[in-house]
Order: structure tokens, then sequence, then C-alpha cells
């Protein structure tokens, strides 16, 4: 059995970033996973994803994605 940890923070709220490399930037909540405790922030901690085609007629493409920081290193505005 799988426990929902407590998160402080819910789909919608600005938060402040506290630590880590995007410290000191803001931006709003997406998406909350309670099982791990992390959550994804829009604009803050971009990663890249490299698609490859899947047929000939179609072209590679690189995606921007945001990863998931843990609620820790987060403050609501």
């Amino acid at each position: 059995m799988v426990k929902n940890k407590k998160v402080h923070v819910k789909v919608g709220d600005e938060v402040t970033i506290i630590s880590g490399s995007y410290k000191n930037q803001t931006g709003e909540v997406r998406q909350v996973n309670r099982k791990t405790g992390k959550v994804i922030v829009q604009g803050i901690n971009l990663k890249f994803k490299h698609a490859k085609p899947t047929t000939e007629n179609e072209i590679g493409e690189i995606k921007q994605l945001e990863a998931p920081i843990h609620h820790s290193n987060m403050k609501v505005n």
C-alpha cells in the first residue's frame, strides 16, 4: 500500500523556487504527484527530449519538457 504524502502546494498556486539552479524564479503549479511528492512548475526545470523520426517522410524533433521538482524546494507566494 502506497501512502500519499502531504504536499503544501496545489494546482494553480504561484510558487517561488528556494533551492537549486532555478532559485528565486517563480511559476505556476501545473501538476502535483502526491505519491512521489514532486511538482511540475510552468517554465521551471526545463529538459530536452530528442525524438527520432519514425518514418522516412517525418523529421526528428527536439521537445522541451518541464521536469518535476520536489515540493520542499519551493514556497507559495
